[in-house]
């Protein structure tokens, strides 16, 4: 009798546990969704690895999140590779039958997301950028390059818009396999998203077509439950109006003082740019500075970084925005120093003393973005053309012919 209760009681309490297991099922205790209630369009990271919500198997599926709304510049992951091309990348040479050359005129873009055990990681800046040298004094750039961190492939379509992923990671000289990408290994897979249609991809990874405004998640080890997408808030298109940059001339309304302010350059070196006459101008390149105001454009002064004793390695001549880089050897400039020799303000909430909302949109001779950063640290690169919107938005943004004296 007394073993037959003990049996009995056992029975309850079994019955009981799988009776409570059940209802925790039922109530999702297992797992899921786990979107947040709020919204937030960010993915599942899987490598949370909290009792209550077990790892997503590696053969599950992942869905895609809500589209989150981002601009050029913005960071997407986060850190783990260096910026620009490896060693083993392109440095100059031809790649995977890509030439580095001067930037086309027409561009078009896919996106790549990387993942390792369910963290985003990001794309580094600069893939596919080589800097200028005396020999090409312009620099170059290969028809897939990255221009920040967001994971934004750009394309050139001048001629073709047809590349591969594996062409990218040649031009990276990083690693691309079903068990490699970029170092990091492990059992890769490859999602590819079009039109918010979201694919597994199963064939060679190196010949997988980059899609234009696209998406491609290359996934390593455990997968996310959510993969990320996103909507682009693209630059205001190029102007059909031509605007010629004749030496001499003038582009803009009149607003500042020709020449430097009082707090400006005088002679003496200013943030290591120095001043000389008659230095020898074999590096010898332009850039350009553009500055709207609610949409009225301002001329930027000439003979800033010019005095009757000497002139500084980065000058202007004339009111059309063109800087001129004239210096024995070729070096890094930053627009923060042309605004030191100029002896202006330059900040994100300030530009040559006019505030306001401030936008900043690079455009390397059609290859356009919106820069987010410190403009202080815009590098100043041949036929770069640096535009300030402040106050009202442009509706579009200025073609230039430019002129070449060298």
């Amino acid at each position: 009798m007394l073993k037959e209760k003990r049996r009995h009681t056992r029975w309850i309490t079994g019955t009981v546990s799988a009776a409570a297991l059940a209802l925790l099922a039922a109530c999702g205790g297992g797992g899921g969704d786990n979107s947040s209630s709020n919204g937030s369009t960010s993915p599942t990271n899987s490598g949370d690895t909290g009792a209550s919500t077990p790892a997503v198997p590696t053969n599950t599926t992942p869905t895609l999140a809500a589209a989150t709304a981002v601009v050029d510049g913005t960071t997407l992951g986060t850190a783990q590779w260096s910026d620009g091309s490896t060693s083993t990348g392109g440095t100059g040479q031809a790649v995977n039958n890509l030439t580095c050359t001067v930037a086309g005129n027409k561009y078009s873009y896919a996106h790549l997301s990387i993942y390792q055990n369910g963290k985003q990681l990001a794309l580094p800046a600069n893939i596919g950028s080589v800097a200028p040298t005396m020999a090409l004094q312009r620099g170059c750039v290969y028809p897939v390059h990255t221009v920040d961190a967001s994971g934004k492939i750009r394309m050139d379509v001048t001629s073709t818009g047809s590349y591969t992923l594996g062409q990218f990671f040649a031009v990276w000289g990083q690693p691309l396999s079903t068990t490699n990408v970029a170092g990091l290994t492990g059992n890769v897979t490859a999602w590819v998203n079009t039109g918010g249609t979201l694919t597994k991809y199963t064939g060679d990874l190196a010949s997988l077509a980059l899609p234009q405004h696209g998406e491609v998640t290359l996934v390593v080890g455990t997968p996310p439950a959510q993969i990320a997408t996103y909507t682009w808030t693209d630059p205001p298109p190029f102007t059909s109006t031509v605007t010629t940059l004749s030496f001499g001339g003038v582009v803009g309304s009149p607003f500042w003082a020709d020449g430097m302010t009082s707090t400006g350059g005088t002679g003496a070196p200013v943030d290591g740019v120095i001043c000389a006459a008659g230095m020898a101008e074999t590096f010898h390149v332009h850039a350009h500075v553009a500055i709207f105001k609610d949409g009225q454009w301002l001329a930027f002064p000439k003979n800033v970084g010019i005095l009757p004793q000497c002139n500084y390695e980065m000058h202007t001549h004339d009111n059309t925005g063109i800087i001129h880089i004239e210096t024995p050897n070729v070096k890094t400039f930053t627009l923060g120093e042309v605004f030191d020799i100029w002896g202006q303000p330059l900040s994100s909430t300030n530009v040559a003393g006019i505030t306001g909302n401030i936008v900043v949109y690079i455009n390397d001779n059609g290859d356009v973005r919106r820069y987010m950063g410190d403009p202080r640290k815009i590098v100043l690169t041949s036929l770069r053309d640096i535009t300030f919107q402040i106050g009202t938005p442009l509706p579009t943004l200025p073609t230039y012919s430019w002129y070449e004296p060298q």
